[in-house]
């Protein structure tokens, strides 16, 4: 999750760099400046667990690897952590410590953190050749958004929003049920599907 930026300096990427290796947290990096990530809620955490046992379970027999948002990756003048990502070839890494390759991004939103995720950070997800999946998580009731590359610069979008449904990743050769995303995820009544 991104807060307000640290200082209004212009970091040069090398700086940022240094100084995240240096840095007990986690910050992301978006031309020149440095925004400090915050704790996520335990809706969010318990998702983002949810899709790290689906995926990983989903792929155990196939060349593709789950990572938690532990994981730095590298976009066009910035340098983001996604909640999961998953890398189907031989990861590439920048400075040995920064993914440049990753086949999968999800994103759990957040009120904090939706309209970026929507916004500037897919605009800059759209760029890596490497990424033939984007999901949008919504923590608050069952819907899962479900970006796939379709060519260079078009992508297709499917919309699940019952507990019964499945999204289908075609660059994994796996479906991931809402169910297993949302195991264990309590929602208000109104927002309950099924």
């Amino acid at each position: 999750m991104i807060a307000l930026p640290m200082r209004p300096h212009c970091w040069t990427e090398a700086e940022y760099l240094a100084f995240e290796r240096a840095s007990d947290g986690k910050h992301e990096y978006y031309d020149g400046q440095i925004y400090d990530t915050v704790g996520a809620s335990l809706q969010h955490a318990q998702i983002t667990a949810n899709v790290i046992a689906a995926l990983h379970s989903a792929t155990l027999d196939s060349p593709c690897r789950v990572f938690t948002s532990d994981l730095r990756v590298k976009l066009h003048r910035a340098y983001v952590y996604p909640d999961v990502t998953v890398v189907c070839s031989t990861p590439q890494l920048a400075d040995q410590d920064t993914l440049l390759n990753p086949t999968v991004i999800v994103e759990v939103l957040s009120p904090s953190t939706e309209a970026h995720d929507r916004g500037t950070k897919w605009q800059r997800y759209q760029q890596l050749e490497s990424l033939q999946d984007y999901l949008l998580v919504t923590q608050d009731k069952p819907r899962v958004e479900h970006f796939a590359r379709q060519g260079a610069q078009q992508w297709s979008l499917t919309i699940c929003e019952r507990l019964s449904a499945s999204v289908a990743l075609t660059a994994l050769n796996v479906q991931v049920s809402l169910a297993a995303i949302y195991a264990n995820v309590t929602f208000s009544k109104s927002e309950e599907a099924t």
